[in-house]
């Protein structure tokens, strides 16, 4: 029987989503429309301009001019600009500002990319309320946003990433890739932008029709439904002519504001330029799910995750209520102010009262939002509330360590001590939430498994959160996993579809291909991109002999996709991946380089441009960036377990040795680490220090095929059957049709 072998994980992969700010287009969807006899052209429709609007729609009009779309980016003037510009300076982080105006413009002098102050002009405010932003234009058609904010409701200067000293050079600096306009934040804050990025010369010509967030971001180009008004086929009267060719039309359906208002409210990843006037979202964006990467175990938002995948989550988007329900859609402001939103729907003589919120009556603690909707400071000052409308549960708090709406307010107290008041409340019995099998299948461990299958297989689960469960289902490699997320490719969410093609990738090419292949079809694009990524090193002749027209689409769609990114840093990796596994190594190489060169912190790439240097026979080459990667970050467990399978394919086992214990001493959570040592000590004999490495490893992944087998090996090796047989047991409990194990079961008297 074979011996345990030195195993090289695939270290590179394609990133299907990057968005870590707001980088969001709009997408409308068409409404009614008049009768085909009165039909006009619409295909030069054009953006007329806000003003266009006013004769028709005076109100609409002056309740937009008092929101925050209207004041989403203006030019710098004295009515626009909030901040104080009268010589004033503030010091903060180690750097020094001054604030001025010069010849009626206003000016910044602070520290810029070469690490000295410069005088920079002022050419757009960004934001109003609660805190306004300032952008700096600079070369090749950049736009950069200042770290130093105006605080609207203090009226000072503040640091939006106080206490962290960014140096310049950094992804972070201001002048840097994150603070760009172009890519992170222009398409949420004016109407019809167009982003023009040229990665070529890695230069932007950025347009938009109108500069903020006018009435044509949601409606659509207004100039076919204007001559239609305009004409003697318009009847007022006739409902046939509700939106006569505008988008987003009055009493549209919840799915129809969702597709408009989310786009912007999402944290989430634009597919290409090109958009498709669709109803399904992920026709244009790849939204981020509630896992653990963003959202805390339960669902509930962590970072800057604004309100589309919890909102999904929510009874309140089971039961049909839209946006427009609670929000005034030209203003922004709630329909009505306090509890008197949710008393639209909810009794106010059962909710808004002592009884049910145990709270006085007109104090925080009694107000929905406070327990329904927590919230949580963003970019330094902005108090958002997580669009989840959840029942609070101290108890999981207690159980998992999750958030709870009660401790946001008593921080003072425990979680046992909230838990213990609402069953004083309200009884011993909580209602069940899927966060009871969320939080424990977000672990990915021996019992992670059942849970999410649970949450899958119950119609009553949300369908983001059924996505969750597959995304976390596709990091458990066994049979079981696997026949789980090809039963999910045909689920009629294409966010679920879309998890389960991209789940897929981590195994075996030959279980699941003939299952992904007629996905190059998938009526959603998000779907067919993710497709055809997972195909992508598949034979593109055969491939095109098979399959044709769908082939050339979807592959088509994934290379607009890749390209679309590559204005970002990490899109520049996500190039060089895709690059890399089409064998394109010069290309891919310059991408990866790129990437570094935007943002120099970003070891991943390094990771990744090592092992394609190392599939080139490169080593020398992938050794350098490896020790690279060390002077970035010396404490990251990766770099030094990559260095170790480098070393050992180089034939030195002492530096092999070495690195390996130094990923350990990290307490790497990669189970491969102290799988791979484990197999370094029994070639070397050291039996009992290779059990006790591989059992590390599985307590970090209990069904993996490999240290599982590794272990029977090596008590076999040792003539102890009696160790080994449990382990064979998960093997054939996990893996049961697998035909490498099937002489190890006979050996073992486990078959006969």
């Amino acid at each position: 029987m074979p011996g345990a072998t030195f195993i090289r994980p695939v270290y590179f992969y394609v990133i299907l989503s990057v968005s870590l700010f707001v980088i969001a287009g709009l997408i409308s969807v068409r409404c009614t429309q008049p009768d085909k006899e009165k039909e006009v052209s619409v295909s030069n429709n054009e953006y007329v301009g806000d003003q266009a609007c006013i004769s028709c729609h005076a109100k609409e009009h002056g309740e937009w001019g008092i929101s925050d779309h209207f004041k989403a980016m203006q030019v710098a003037n004295d009515s626009t600009v909030l901040g104080d510009f009268n010589n004033s300076s503030y010091t903060a982080d180690g750097i020094t500002s001054r604030f001025f105006k010069k010849d009626g413009k206003f000016y910044i002098n602070t520290q810029g990319e070469d690490g000295k102050n410069h005088d920079y002009e002022i050419k757009y405010t960004f934001g109003y309320y609660p805190l306004q932003q300032y952008l700096v234009a600079f070369d090749k058609g950049r736009m950069q946003v200042t770290r130093q904010s105006w605080d609207s409701r203090l009226n000072k200067w503040f640091h939006q990433y106080a206490g962290q000293k960014i140096a310049a050079g950094d992804w972070l600096h201001w002048t840097g890739n994150a603070q760009n306009w172009n890519t992170m934040c222009a398409e949420c804050h004016s109407t019809n932008l167009q982003k023009n990025y040229d990665f070529e010369t890695d230069s932007y010509k950025t347009t938009f029709s109108n500069l903020t967030v006018s009435c044509e971001s949601c409606h659509g180009p207004a100039k076919a439904h204007i001559d239609f008004v305009s004409s003697k086929d318009y009847d007022p009267k006739d409902k046939n002519n509700n939106g006569s060719f505008m988008l987003l039309a009055r009493y549209s359906s919840q799915q129809a504001e969702i597709q408009t208002c989310f786009p912007c409210h999402a944290r989430k990843g634009n597919i290409s330029a090109h958009m498709i006037q669709s109803g399904e979202i992920m026709d244009n964006f790849i939204p981020e799910i509630p896992s653990t990467e963003y959202y805390h175990a339960d669902g509930q938002v962590d970072d800057e995750d604004y309100t589309y995948a919890s909102f999904l989550q929510s009874e309140m988007y089971k039961h049909g209520v839209k946006c427009s329900n609670c929000h005034n859609p030209h203003s922004g402001k709630l329909l009505i102010a306090g509890n008197g939103v949710c008393g639209q729907c909810h009794q106010k003589e059962k909710y808004d009262v002592p009884s049910h919120t145990f709270h006085a009556v007109n104090t925080e603690g009694a107000e929905c939002k406070n327990c329904h909707m927590p919230s949580k400071y963003y970019m330094g000052n902005d108090l958002r509330h997580d669009h989840i409308f959840r029942v609070p549960r101290p108890d999981l708090s207690v159980k998992n360590g999750t958030p709870n709406a009660c401790n946001d307010c008593h921080k003072d107290k425990t979680a046992d001590w909230a838990a213990k008041a609402v069953v004083q409340w309200y009884g011993p019995e909580r209602k069940y939430h899927f966060a009871e099998d969320l939080v424990p299948g977000s672990r990915m461990d021996g019992q992670a498994q059942a849970h999410l299958i649970k949450l899958i297989k119950d119609s009553a689960t949300p369908a983001i959160i059924q996505a969750t469960a597959v995304h976390y289902m596709a990091g458990i490699n066994n049979d079981a996993s696997l026949q789980v997320l090809l039963n999910e490719l045909d689920h009629k969410d294409a966010q679920v579809r879309y998890r389960a093609v991209t789940g897929l990738v981590g195994f075996d090419p030959n279980k699941w291909r003939g299952s992904v292949i007629p996905l190059l079809g998938d009526k959603v694009r998000a779907v067919r991109v993710a497709a055809a990524n997972a195909l992508i090193t598949v034979d593109g002749a055969q491939m095109q002999q098979d399959y044709g027209p769908a082939y050339s689409k979807a592959s088509a769609e994934l290379n607009d996709y890749i390209m679309y990114q590559t204005d970002f840093a990490s899109g520049n990796v996500m190039a060089a991946d895709y690059f890399m596994k089409l064998r394109n190594y010069e290309k891919a190489e310059s991408f990866y380089l790129r990437g570094l060169q935007k943002d120099t912190a970003m070891n991943y790439a390094r990771l990744n441009l090592a092992t394609m240097y190392n599939m080139m026979a490169r080593n020398n080459d992938a050794l350098r960036v490896l020790q690279d990667a060390l002077k970035t970050d010396a404490k990251n467990d990766r770099i030094y377990f990559n260095m170790a399978l480098l070393y050992n394919e180089m034939g030195d086992l002492q530096q092999t040795k070495k690195c390996l214990e130094q990923a350990i001493t990290l307490k790497s959570a990669n189970p491969r680490v102290y799988y791979n040592y484990g197999v370094l000590l029994q070639q070397q004999g050291q039996h009992d220090e290779a059990a006790k490495r591989y059992k590390q490893a599985l307590a970090l992944a209990p069904a993996d095929a490999d240290i599982n087998f590794a272990l029977c090996v090596l008590y076999l090796q040792q003539n102890k059957p009696q160790l080994a047989t449990p382990y064979a047991q998960t093997l054939r409990k996990y893996y049961p049709a697998d035909n490498r194990f099937m002489q190890l079961y006979q050996q073992l008297g486990l078959v006969q």
